[in-house]
């Protein structure tokens, strides 16, 4: 499962590029299986809220986290919420994505996602 929040489209283009089950980020949504985190980072740098507070109820469920950003904000910027949410919940950071991104980022992504995400699920149901 993926799990995703997009502000201005570009996380939800990301999404539409992976095969995978996905779904967006919604006030209360609940999880009870493995996924994989994709967000987009807000202001300068920092973690939207409606993804704050999603990880509080699901971050045990969280197997690693993709950010979007704009690299012309700055590379100190780049993707904060990724590394934010990778230090705070000690889970890998797999990719900072500028804006849309490219077929290697899908790529990279793709294999995060079934070697980790997919193997951690079927490791759950067993």
């Amino acid at each position: 499962m993926i799990a995703y929040a997009s502000r201005t489209g570009n996380v939800q283009y990301i999404v539409s590029q992976l095969q995978a089950d996905n779904i967006e980020i919604t006030e209360n949504l609940m999880l009870c299986q493995p996924f994989l985190l994709i967000t987009y980072t807000d202001q300068l740098g920092e973690v939207p809220i409606k993804v704050s507070q999603f990880l509080k109820n699901n971050y045990s469920w969280c197997q690693g986290v993709v950010a979007s950003g704009n690299l012309n904000f700055g590379s100190q910027y780049f993707g904060g919420a990724g590394d934010k949410i990778a230090n705070t919940y000690n889970i890998p950071l797999v990719r900072k994505v500028d804006l849309r991104g490219f077929k290697a980022d899908y790529k990279a992504i793709q294999q995060f996602y079934e070697t980790r995400v997919i193997h951690e699920n079927v490791l759950e149901i067993k």
